[in-house]
């Protein structure tokens, strides 16, 4: 018994020495790689678990959830839609969306939800509110603004010129005769 004990102190601190050179003995090595591929492998059922309770909605909720996600603006992105967006949180705001709508919840909740959680910017389309009607009238107003000064920049051209006087009518006849 106690030489078969030495033999698997020996054996262990053999391996112990080639693991410190970098070497690892065949068996670890196999154990590792099993390990590796056992990781591999729940990692990929739980990625697979995961996109199939997504994909669990009825068509009716899924239609509703991809019409919300594209009433909703992206918040990393901003000039995309949940529904266009691939990051991170848009993800999360989608699973949100299903998540509420397999509740039961209306779009209405929904939206009320997002823009409580968020503000109104969450909105891809904002509503017409006191707090939102710079951003609506905003750009009206900047070109009716424009309007007028070009109006009144034309009016003032008009109005600034002096009739030619008969010399400088005479002077201007000469120079479309001859060119010169």
């Amino acid at each position: 018994m106690k030489s078969l004990l030495a033999f698997a102190r020996r054996r262990f601190h053999r391996s112990l020495e080639n693991l410190s050179r970098g070497q690892l003995p065949g068996l670890f090595r196999t154990a590792l790689a099993g390990l590796l591929l056992g990781m591999a492998l729940a990692l990929a059922g739980a990625a697979r678990a995961q996109v199939h309770a997504a994909a669990t909605l009825p068509p009716v909720l899924e239609q509703r959830a991809d019409k919300l996600a594209h009433g909703l603006r992206c918040l990393v992105c901003q000039n995309q839609t949940l529904a266009e967006s691939n990051a991170p949180l848009a993800q999360d705001m989608r699973k949100l969306i299903r998540d509420q709508l397999a509740a039961g919840r209306s779009d209405v909740q929904i939206m009320r939800f997002f823009e409580d959680r968020y503000g109104d910017f969450v909105r891809y389309d904002p509503p017409f509110k006191p707090i939102t009607w710079l951003l609506w009238l905003g750009p009206f107003a900047l070109l009716a603004l424009g309007f007028l000064v070009l109006a009144r920049t034309l009016k003032r051209r008009a109005g600034a010129r002096a009739p030619l006087t008969a010399d400088e009518r005479e002077r201007a006849a000469r120079f479309l005769d001859t060119g010169s």
